[in-house]
């Protein structure tokens, strides 16, 4: 038999075990429900790796209240699009006001309505995946379709934030096709649009991991970001990379380098430190793609860290 496939993840925070019981038993047909009934132990499951579509929040609570919450929630890059709904027997129009301008997307006075409650929850998941969507379709290359400059500059800050937590290298490797100009000039552009669509799909197709990030950085260069990945992991990937595009064999007869397609590729891994942030680890690895070229290029240089 089929499970049901749920319409999303809520989480309930309330202290009332009464509340959480009469949301959970509503709902829990359609969606996936978790409960949390303090405010850190929300924040803890918004801020996990399996972080709810929708938060259904009380704000007088014990330990922090609602609205210390909300604000946190909001402050957070990784938990800042979660849409609350606060669920609160502050009704005044004054309460509403102050819980809307921390960021919240509705507000439901107590005692509540079930079918009010479930339409909310629905309308507002349903804006959430439309959002969500127009969001991803501006995070992508339209001609490669990986990821573009924009979700890479999103995507170091967040792997950066993280490699503090758990204490690990975060790895970033800088690609660039050689001589990609004389491909464009004289095969024309349209080969060089497949060119790029060919690579780019090879870099991605060398990553293993699902946590590996793959994006174009701009014009013909490209960037992998490797979590948990030290240098000596990098430049291993690197080469990978390196002799997977070779292999395409893509004919470049006015290369200076080789009579097909080639690539440089400049790598640095990283440990945070206290003061140091994520452009370091790109200035680094730019700094080592540089060298990669003035030696000669189809090569792979290491930053030096």
């Amino acid at each position: 038999m089929n499970k049901l496939i749920k319409a999303g993840s809520v989480l309930i925070v309330d202290d009332a075990p009464v509340n959480i019981r009469m949301l959970a038993s509503a709902l829990k047909d359609t969606y996936r429900v978790r409960v949390a009934n303090g405010g850190l132990k929300a924040l803890d499951i918004a801020g996990s790796e399996d972080p709810p579509d929708i938060i259904l929040l009380d704000v007088k609570m014990p330990e922090i209240d609602g609205y210390e919450v909300c604000r946190r929630l909001k402050q957070t890059p990784e938990t800042m699009q979660i849409p609350i709904i606060f669920v609160t027997t502050r009704g005044s129009s004054q309460d509403e006001a102050f819980g809307l301008n921390l960021g919240a997307v509705d507000y439901i006075s107590k005692p509540f309505s079930i079918p009010v409650v479930k339409a909310r929850v629905r309308s507002h998941l349903q804006l959430k995946r439309h959002r969500d969507k127009l969001e991803s379709l501006a995070m992508i290359d339209g001609l490669t379709g990986i990821a573009n400059r924009r979700s890479f500059d999103q995507t170091i800050e967040q792997e950066w934030r993280r490699a503090q937590r758990t204490d690990t290298h975060l790895s970033l490797i800088m690609i660039d096709i050689d001589d990609f100009k004389r491909y464009n000039d004289n095969y024309g552009h349209g080969a060089g649009d497949e060119c790029l669509r060919l690579v780019a799909y090879t870099i991605e197709s060398t990553m293993r991991r699902s946590g590996d990030f793959v994006g174009r950085y701009g014009g013909e260069e490209f960037v992998v970001l490797l979590p948990e990945c030290d240098l000596e992991g990098a430049v291993e990937m690197s080469e990978k990379i390196r002799l997977k595009i070779k292999e395409l064999n893509i004919p470049h007869r006015f290369s200076k380098v080789a009579d097909h397609i080639t690539v440089s590729l400049g790598c640095n891994a990283m440990k945070y430190e206290l003061g140091t942030a994520s452009t370091k680890l790109l200035h680094k690895a730019d700094q080592a793609l540089y060298q990669a070229k003035k030696q000669g290029r189809d090569r792979v240089v290491a930053s030096d860290m």
